[in-house]
């Protein structure tokens, strides 16, 4: 799909996937890394794979030389230059489209390039704080928790990879390149997007509520979203409308089938279901025997006969759960390799088929076979591909 695409990758891990899902599109992506980066931590690996890794010093003006030649050759520049820092000016949108008109200049930082927070520096939990994602997170008299994995450089480098094709295709309308600028702190925000509804709509400001829902009734109530059952937990709530009917149904239908008893349950008519009615005393009876069922199946159990009743729900995998999933490893999802030595490595395939197959993948090693081939596609000569493929520019000579 990107097979035509040339990709310079100078960021950290504020922009990695950015470049992954590029390179997971066929675009060719060389991944520039100061000298001595550890490349062989876990979360580096499995976001560059499938790139063509390159020491490079760019704090040096013989590294910024050969990236300067990489970029006349390049359809896509990704940085996360530190806001103020020398880089960062040497990654000027003015300056690099002056020098790079075609180019597709994608900047990601912590809150962007421009206001008044455009100099601050952030981690993950100060992104999802700043982003109000910590604030829905918890118990309701707890304190905000954050997502145990780091969730907010993801948002940031898939909202980078989105703006660079849509970038790519205004270049082939406009006739040059334009400069992306990607913000974290608002990268995270359109994944609680529904949250300012409730303010807009009914005045209520969303908080931490654990493992209920809240706003689906008018006078605060909540619905339970997570249940535990014999082996983990369980993701359901009682809906209303057309979704309603059928999960509602068919789950009491279940539990008839299954001899549970079903106390208040008995009593409703879901066709005219409208939890927006109802009180927090209502919800607790309707839940109590859900809650006594649940507890008494298994996950695989859940999964199983919710696809056969077409129920909404499913179990709250654990990552060792998504490791055995047979819908992934149907669809080839999960990609091994094997290095030059020896070694073997899983990854996380590519995120889309194409014509009915996964896109295959190459580890960082792997990749280096052809690094000479690459490097020449960048415009480089042979003297310095040869400098490049057996110490990193450092410093001017």
């Amino acid at each position: 799909m990107l097979s035509a695409c040339r990709v310079v990758d100078c960021s950290d891990q504020l922009g990695w996937l950015a470049g992954r899902m590029l390179a997971d599109l066929g675009a060719t992506v060389i991944k520039i890394d100061p000298p001595g980066c550890r490349t062989e931590k876990p979360d580096w690996r499995a976001y560059n794979i499938n790139k063509h890794p390159l020491p490079l010093n760019l704090d040096m003006e013989a590294g910024q030389s050969v990236l300067e030649i990489m970029l006349e050759h390049a359809d896509v520049l990704i940085e996360c230059a530190h806001p103020g820092s020398p880089l960062a000016a040497y990654f000027d949108p003015e300056r690099v489209a002056a020098r790079h008109p075609n180019l597709v200049h994608v900047s990601i930082t912590p809150f962007g390039r421009t206001g008044p927070r455009a100099q601050w520096q952030a981690s993950d939990i100060e992104l999802m704080a700043a982003a109000g994602a910590m604030s829905l997170a918890g118990e309701p008299d707890g304190e905000p928790v954050r997502v145990s994995v780091p969730q907010s450089y993801s948002w940031a480098g898939a909202h980078g990879a989105v703006g660079a094709l849509v970038a790519l295709i205004g270049r082939t309308i406009i006739g040059r390149g334009q400069h992306v600028d990607v913000s974290a702190q608002m990268s995270v925000i359109p994944a609680l997007a529904h949250a300012p509804t409730f303010v807009d709509l009914l005045g209520i400001t969303p908080s931490r509520s654990g493992a209920f829902m809240t706003g689906r009734a008018l006078d605060g109530a909540q619905f339970r979203t997570f249940w535990p059952c014999a082996d983990g937990y369980l993701n359901f709530i009682l809906y209303g409308g057309s979704a309603g009917l059928r999960s509602n149904e068919q789950l009491v239908a279940w539990m008839r089938d299954a001899e549970a008893p079903l106390e208040e349950l008995a009593t409703i008519n879901w066709s005219t279901f409208a939890p927006t009615n109802l009180i927090q005393e209502e919800i607790d009876k309707l839940e109590a025997p859900i809650g006594n069922f649940f507890r008494g199946i298994t996950m695989k159990n859940f999964l199983e006969e919710a696809s056969r009743r077409e129920m909404l729900g499913y179990p709250a995998y654990t990552v060792a759960d998504i490791a055995v999933d047979p819908q992934l490893s149907k669809r080839d999802f999960w990609h091994d390799t094997t290095d030059p030595g020896g070694g073997k490595h899983r990854y996380c395939g590519a995120y889309v088929m194409v014509d009915g197959e996964r896109p295959s993948l190459q580890s960082p090693k792997q990749m280096n076979s052809n690094m000479e081939h690459i490097l020449a596609e960048f415009g480089l000569d042979p003297l310095l591909i040869g400098v490049l493929t057996n110490n990193a520019v450092e410093e001017e000579a």
